[in-house]
């Protein structure tokens, strides 16, 4: 009778099943980990905001998107925080985009009522104290909400967004800067709507996909996110009240003595924004007593989608 050794073949199984095991158990920890992005509404100051929302930690974090954006601009913040236990991450349509209400009048889109917007919106979702992290439109009324509001923040984040004391001194005074803020005039006037929806957004893609959509990470799948959201009805022209606003109300929101910001704030910039200069950063220490700012010298007005993972490691190192 033939004999056969059986120990190779034993030995063989028992590393198979091992590492089938280890396989399934790591797929079940990265399935357990992943957590879908939810879509919510919340009634708060007589708008309907849409937002998305990650997450149930007890720590709230709100990502404010800018012009001409919305929710969507967080897609990859959403995610990386959202994850963990810690956070409840939310990003809402801001009012006048994409799927949040659209108040006709300009008055409507004062700054002061964006504040009012994020301070009962994190009420509703029962937070009284959560970090904020904004870019451009949504940082300047992010600025704001710090100085009206320091009780409800526990940190700050702001992304190419300048402080208002600040900019209304370069906007002023800097030749460049108000070059560089030229565009606003444009998106003012009457054929700004008309302009910048011709040929399906062609305006508004170039502004923000730029002539590759690979250079700021965005993929053909990601550009039909934009153009579904920009073609929201009335979409368009209300989120360029925020600019019509901010001209007729001077910018000045409930009698504020201060420009002071009292809560620990970190500001990111990219370096090559040709729309908001660095000359935003100088002296804002004298505004903002607790301040990081992180410089990203290639980054542009849009370094979040550029530069996402550098973006997200200096909030996470801020926030921890």
């Amino acid at each position: 009778m033939i004999k056969f050794n059986l120990k190779p073949l034993i030995t063989v199984a028992l590393l198979f099943s091992l590492f089938v095991n280890n396989a399934l158990s790591q797929s079940n920890h990265q399935t357990k980990k992943h957590k879908d992005i939810t879509h919510e509404y919340a009634n708060v100051n007589g708008v309907n905001l849409h937002y998305a929302k990650i997450g149930n930690g007890k720590k709230l974090i709100m990502f404010v998107h800018g012009f001409p954006e919305f929710w969507y601009e967080y897609k990859n913040q959403l995610e990386e925080f959202g994850n963990s236990d810690e956070y409840t991450v939310i990003a809402p349509d801001m009012r006048g985009y994409n799927l949040s209400s659209k108040p006709d009048s300009i008055k409507e889109y004062h700054v002061k009522y964006m504040v009012e917007d994020l301070r009962q919106l994190s009420e509703k979702l029962g937070h009284k104290k959560f970090t904020l992290v904004a870019h451009d439109w949504g940082g300047a009324i992010a600025w704001w909400f710090a100085i009206a509001h320091p009780d409800y923040l526990e940190k700050l984040v702001i992304i190419n967004a300048p402080h208002p004391a600040i900019f209304h001194r370069e906007f002023t005074l800097n030749p460049l800067q108000k070059k560089g803020s030229e565009y606003m005039t444009f998106f003012r006037s009457p054929e700004a709507v008309e302009s910048l929806s011709a040929n399906n957004f062609q305006r508004l893609v170039n502004i923000v996909f730029g002539n590759d959509l690979k250079i700021r990470n965005f993929t053909e799948a990601d550009k039909q996110e934009y153009l579904k959201a920009w073609s929201q009805p009335g979409a368009l022209k209300a989120s360029l009240n925020y600019y019509h606003a901010f001209f007729a109300n001077n910018y000045y929101v409930n009698g504020a003595l201060s420009y002071k910001v009292n809560v620990p704030t970190l500001v990111i910039w990219g370096e090559k924004d040709t729309a908001l200069l660095t000359g935003n950063l100088l002296g804002l220490e004298e505004y903002v007593p607790d301040l990081t700012i992180k410089r990203i010298p290639d980054g542009s007005h849009w370094v979040i989608h550029e530069q996402p993972e550098i973006v997200n490691k200096y909030i996470k190192e801020f926030i921890k």
